[in-house]
């Protein structure tokens, strides 16, 4: 019997991770991260691997469908828990070494290339990656055969007929693999509401072109770093317009560097202008590739809106081209970066107003339709997406004759056996928070969230040796208001300590200090009407005898 632990991706956009057990081996397909933008502090988040852990001995290896920072991101962490293997392509590979030398884990790490069509062992499952096609260089599907039958996992995937790099999506190897019978396709479900499919990245190019031309200043595109597809389109978008490229954001670096490196990214050497010297170009001279396309604060986009780049700045007339889909929960965000942009006579264009800019890297319905006509599976199991993709998604395949279907979140745990899978168990799983100190705790997230939404309080209380007020209480905020209301506030905060521990008196400083902060929160809800993180501290102005 085959086990499915998924760690991360199902109930959710972002963090993949997908745990298979059987015979007792593990083997774990992509290892991601997803990000937090509400200021906390925190710079990534990855699965809990807990619940591998009772395999810590058994875990036979990763192996990655491709390169994206939602499906290699928490390798670094991975690492440093379980020293095992990993198999990625050529492209991914160049990225996950990037990522584990940033946190000098490269040194120990044993990383294979993987090529399609050719199979490889990890334990005793047995591994064959297969081109697909996505918004990234060098995506794979698995196949991977186990004693409890075939399984398909695509990875992410769309259709496309025309990809820039030249590498097509491999139907055929699909179809025969559906011939010989597969019992489980696990499948993406990101873009499930879409109707039709998501189109070709080659057809970008020309809306590229014709916005870049049209434009009479310095044009920035913003679009996800790691298309490796739109930067040779965006490539041969300068050379055709008679521009210079400058990389303008860490990420954007990164990634040329490693695609120019493993011969995916063809550009010639003077394409590329240094983003220090763009004064030294004429305005109509400039296509910047930007990242930050979903209103990030520390990006580079959210950067020049607020004239903060070091490198470079956007003047009135220029023009920037959102070539991007907006994330969900990402519309505040994207909605505040371009009106700050508009502000400074920036004109901006977007995937909304001008559709050709932008083709999705996820299959859309009529493309998840063609993946289950293709592989003919016994049964199926929704991956990548909120509850309700996956949802949708396992609707969708009902109507496609597949009559047996498991939808998992993660930490249920399915079970495949005779061609059917089943919802079981359930294992740990949850999100690792990772800042500048490493990892954060529930409790300080919670903190600081409260600290946010509600401001602080600090009580300096002196009693007696009894517990009781001695003169009066030095009291301070943060985030509460102006001066004048605090003023008056401060005395009510008094006067509800000071009887609270009038009314019971304690030698206990723990006592003294829960009955004082209690008191000082009910004061404070009463004027406020919330209740602020409140923090006391007791000074005894003589001992108990």
């Amino acid at each position: 019997m085959l086990r499915i632990l998924p760690l991360g991706g199902l109930g959710e956009v972002g963090m993949n991770c997908l745990a298979f057990e059987e015979a007792g081996e593990v083997l774990v397909v992509d290892c991601g991260v997803t990000f937090d933008d509400r200021g906390l502090g925190i710079d990534v988040i990855h699965p809990d691997f807990e619940a591998l852990e009772p395999y810590r001995d058994r875990i036979r290896g990763v192996v990655v469908t491709h390169g994206h920072e939602d499906h290699i991101g928490a390798l670094p962490y991975f690492l440093k828990r379980f020293d095992v293997p990993v198999w990625a392509p050529r492209y991914a590979l160049g990225l996950v070494e990037e990522r584990l030398k940033e946190h000098e884990v490269l040194s120990h790490a044993t990383l294979i290339e993987t090529t399609p069509r050719h199979e490889f062992a990890v334990g005793h499952f047995r591994v064959e990656p297969i081109r697909v096609t996505h918004s990234i260089a060098d995506a794979t599907a698995l196949a991977l055969r186990t004693d409890s039958g075939l399984v398909v996992h695509t990875g992410d995937f769309k259709f496309d007929d025309a990809p820039p790099d030249g590498e097509e999506f491999d139907t055929e190897r699909l179809n025969e693999l559906g011939n010989e019978g597969v019992s489980l396709l696990m499948s993406d479900s990101t873009n499930v509401d879409r109707e039709g499919s998501s189109g070709s990245e080659s057809s970008v190019a020309e809306a590229l072109l014709r916005e870049v031309e049209a434009a009479k200043g310095a044009v920035v595109v913003s679009m996800f770093a790691s298309n490796v597809h739109r930067l040779r389109v965006l490539g041969d978008v300068a050379r055709r317009s008679g521009r210079r490229i400058l990389l303008v954001g860490r990420s954007v670096h990164t990634h040329t560097t490693v695609a120019r490196r493993t011969g995916y990214l063809p550009w010639p050497s003077d394409l590329v202008f240094p983003e220090h010297r763009s004064e030294e170009l004429p305005r109509n001279k400039i296509l910047a590739i930007a990242t930050g396309s979903q209103g990030e604060s520390r990006a580079a986009l959210s950067k020049l809106s607020r004239d903060e780049h070091p490198a470079f700045k956007l003047k009135e007339g220029d023009t920037v081209l959102l070539s991007s889909r907006v994330i969900p929960g990402h519309e505040p965000s994207v909605s505040r970066l371009v009106d700050a942009l508009i502000r400074k006579g920036v004109c901006v264009r977007s995937a909304s107003d001008t559709p050709g800019i932008h083709v999705s890297g996820h299959a859309c319905r009529e493309e998840q339709r063609r993946m289950i006509d293709l592989t003919r599976p016994s049964s199926f199991v929704p991956l990548h997406g909120t509850l309700h993709h996956l949802t949708r998604h396992e609707e969708l395949a009902k109507k496609a004759g597949i009559a047996r279907t498991c939808l998992l979140e993660n930490g249920h745990v399915g079970e495949l056996f005779a061609g059917n899978v089943i919802r079981n168990e359930t294992v740990v799983s949850g999100r690792v928070h990772i800042g500048p100190e490493g990892a954060i705790s529930r409790a300080t997230i919670a903190e600081r969230v409260a600290l946010g939404e509600g401001g602080a309080a600090f009580v300096c209380v002196p009693v007696d040796a009894r517990g009781i007020l001695v003169g009066s209480a030095l009291i301070s905020t943060r985030g509460l208001g102006d001066e004048t209301r605090m003023t008056r506030l401060f005395s009510e905060v008094e006067n509800e300590i000071r009887g609270a521990l009038a009314l019971a008196p304690s030698t206990n400083d723990e006592v003294t200090r829960e009955a004082a902060r209690m008191a000082a929160r009910r004061a404070f809800a009463r004027t406020l009407g919330h209740k602020p993180v409140t923090v006391v501290s007791v000074v005894r102005t003589g001992e108990h005898r």
